[in-house]
């Protein structure tokens, strides 16, 4: 009889505490938030009392708040963010294509490993920046050097991470799936890409930081749109509340995507709940 009640309380006790921890977890975030807003209008605050700074007030949290209807009626949030989540979503793209499978040939594979492993973390180490006047000079335009740069920033941390989780996987399931018969694309749709998705999530989502990081100050120059032309844009203008907003507006896109990709990593991961 005690074993009947348990599983009530055991399975909604579960979903209870999850709710609970979610909870939380929300409400040390919405206070995370509020305290940084506070700080950014004491900030404002004394900006605007100290005459050698009083032209710098509108850097506040009010004037910033009171900027965001204005770029958004004027469109501009939006065009600005569409350009940018075009170059990243592209430039993580072209990263993932290329990435997940050689790290699946490094972690599956002794001797590609084994040549290839220093070539790599030499070109990883190279800031992505640094590849901006080759880019100029190989693509024909800035929309496709940008793409190239966010690429190649973002394609290591995916490369490693899946071929660090494949090197963690149990040979053994390799020697069972042959021995049943499976063939190669069996082994590689039923074993590998399963067993490591959790571990590629997690390349994509420092591929994403990097990705982010490195978008805004390409789109410094040459092209006309997107987040960063858009600060660079608002800081010639001298419209310094609509720089602010902008900032804003990245942490927020940066936020959510982040957020996206670890209920991505939490659902593929062998540790979650579930699978207790």
């Amino acid at each position: 009889m005690n074993q009947a009640v348990t599983p009530a309380a055991g399975g909604g006790g579960i979903s209870v505490q999850a709710t609970q921890a979610a909870l939380r977890r929300l409400a040390w975030g919405v206070a995370g938030i509020a305290i940084l807003a506070l700080l950014w209008l004491l900030a404002g605050e004394l900006l605007a009392n100290n005459p050698t700074t009083k032209s710098f007030t509108t850097f506040g949290l009010i004037p910033t708040l009171e900027a965001f209807p204005e770029l958004w009626g004027a469109g501009k949030i939006q065009a600005a963010s569409q350009a940018s989540l075009y170059r990243l979503g592209m430039g993580l793209g072209i990263a993932i294509a290329i990435g997940v499978p050689i790290g699946v040939l490094m972690g599956r594979i002794k001797w590609f490993h084994n040549y290839s492993n220093s070539p790599f973390q030499f070109l990883r180490m190279i800031s992505p920046l640094s590849w901006m006047p080759l880019a100029v000079l190989v693509f024909a335009t800035w929309n496709g050097s940008i793409i190239f740069l966010i690429a190649i920033a973002s394609v290591w941390p995916v490369m490693f991470a899946t071929a660090a989780g494949l090197a963690k996987v149990d040979p053994n399931w390799f020697k069972v799936a042959r021995n049943l018969g499976a063939h190669p694309i069996q082994m590689l749709t039923k074993i590998i890409m399963p067993a490591i998705a959790f571990d590629i999530f997690s390349g994509i989502r420092l591929a994403l930081g990097v990705a982010w990081i490195v978008l805004v100050p390409a789109e410094y120059l040459g092209v006309t749109s997107g987040l960063g032309y858009a600060i660079e844009d608002a800081r010639e203008t001298l419209s310094y509340n609509h720089l602010t907003a902008l900032v804003l507006t990245i942490g927020c896109i940066g936020y959510v995507l982040d957020s996206v990709l670890v209920m991505l990593i939490k659902h593929f991961s062998w540790h979650r709940g579930g699978t207790n």
